[in-house]
């Protein structure tokens, strides 16, 4: 259950549900300061992002009760807000709102008003190891074409020795394999809906862009990559065993090896929607009895003082920050000595387009903003990495998902 109101009105205790990624892991350790200042307990609930996802949206929709702070994401935020399954967040002038990135406030609000604050932020970028490709005779260069990419990875596939070329998320979940395959796609120029929101995977642009990546992943890929998501590519990568990685910018904090250079993501021929979007941010679920407790620890973990804390922690350090989600962070000149990702991260996010345009009729980049967009999207998941296997064809598991996506659009009433 959430954490207990003592007489005095005051929360001794929270509850937090958090992603098992690294920044979220590293906050544990620093927000036992914070428990030495307030006297307030902090029980955490780590889960995998798939895991975390599931639950936490089934207990604030019921409105179980077990958190009194939750992570969500761009996609929950404006939505739950809207809905009124979490709580408004209005900070004192010393949290200085407006130095949080104009690109996460905006994800994170609805009608203006901010629902959840972002722990940390990031887009997507392609993660190389320079030495391999130098060796390899092949350079990957800013927003190169996917089959530069390909290429690149081919040169560098050596599984005799336990390097694959190319470590991309094949695990099944809409914020998982979707997410960055959907960005494969926009690049395409294929998109979720047409501008009768009804779905469109059935088109040869989301042929083409799903084809492409079975072709990259199953030949220059590591084996098992249908279980592959953020954490374990992260392991392969620091194993040296990974040529290339696209994914989340904030990879670059946990990443060991000193010959990697980064990249501005790939695309073919439509580079709008080719790196995503995303904040792992903290909410505080409707009805928590510990609302002002919540979001006084909200208001701490999400603060220019909690990146000076990271930052001087003995165990920790100013490469181990969070980014992303204040452009504070990146002017601090210890920040800037040791991380070499700061400006392609920062260039990433910015260059990020989540808004409606005339290809797309929706807001999201690697996802849609709709309540009925993750049943769609796990399922999609699902399929993709039964492509991925080949257990089924690319064309089968698209027009699966596309049947399935119909259904659930026809029963929501949008056509």
């Amino acid at each position: 259950m959430a954490g207990t109101a003592y007489a005095d009105g005051h929360a001794k205790e929270l509850t937090i549900a958090i992603v098992n990624n690294g920044h979220m892991i590293n906050m544990q350790k620093v927000a036992e300061a914070y428990t030495e200042e307030t006297g307030v307990k902090l029980n955490w609930v780590a889960l995998e992002e798939g895991v975390l996802r599931e639950q936490v949206t089934s207990d604030t929709a019921t409105g179980g009760g077990q958190y009194d702070i939750i992570n969500i994401g761009m996609q929950e935020a404006p939505i739950w807000g809207a809905a009124g399954w979490i709580e408004p967040l209005e900070f004192g002038a010393d949290y200085d709102v407006e130095d949080i990135l104009p690109a996460m406030r905006a994800g994170l609000s609805h009608d203006g008003t901010l629902y959840a604050a972002p722990f940390y932020g990031e887009s997507s970028m392609v993660m190389y190891r320079k030495d391999l490709a130098d060796a390899a005779g092949v350079s990957i260069t800013d927003n190169a074409s996917w089959w530069n990419v390909k290429e690149a990875a081919a040169a560098m596939h050596d599984p005799d020795n336990g390097v694959y070329g190319a470590c991309l998320r094949g695990k099944p979940g809409w914020g998982d394999n979707a997410a960055f395959i959907t960005t494969v796609a926009n690049s395409f120029g294929a998109r979720w809906f047409d501008e009768n929101m009804m779905p469109d995977l059935d088109s040869v642009a989301w042929n083409a862009a799903v084809s492409f990546y079975v072709d990259l992943l199953s030949n220059y890929g590591p084996p098992g990559s249908e279980g592959n998501s953020f954490n374990e590519i992260l392991a392969l990568y620091n194993e040296d065993k990974c040529g290339l990685w696209i994914d989340a910018t904030i990879a670059a904090s946990f990443l060991e090896n000193p010959n990697v250079a980064y990249a501005q993501s790939p695309n073919a021929g439509n580079p709008v929607g080719a790196n995503w979007l995303w904040a792992w941010a903290m909410a505080i679920p409707a009805g928590t009895p510990n609302a002002e407790e919540a979001k006084a620890f909200i208001e701490w973990a999400t603060s220019k003082d909690y990146v000076q804390a990271v930052g001087n922690h003995p165990d920790f350090g100013w490469g181990s920050v969070p980014t992303g989600q204040r452009a504070s962070t990146y002017e601090i000149p210890e920040f800037q000595a040791v991380a070499k990702f700061a400006e392609a991260e920062l260039a990433a996010i910015d260059s990020a387009a989540p808004e409606a345009t005339d290809l797309k009729p929706y807001v999201g980049v690697q996802f849609v903003a709709i309540p009925e967009f993750p049943q769609i999207g796990v399922i999609f998941g699902q399929e993709m990495a039964a492509a991925l296997t080949g257990a089924k064809s690319v064309e089968e598991a698209l027009a699966a998902s596309q049947e399935a996506a119909d259904a659930i659009m026809r029963e929501a009433g949008y056509y």
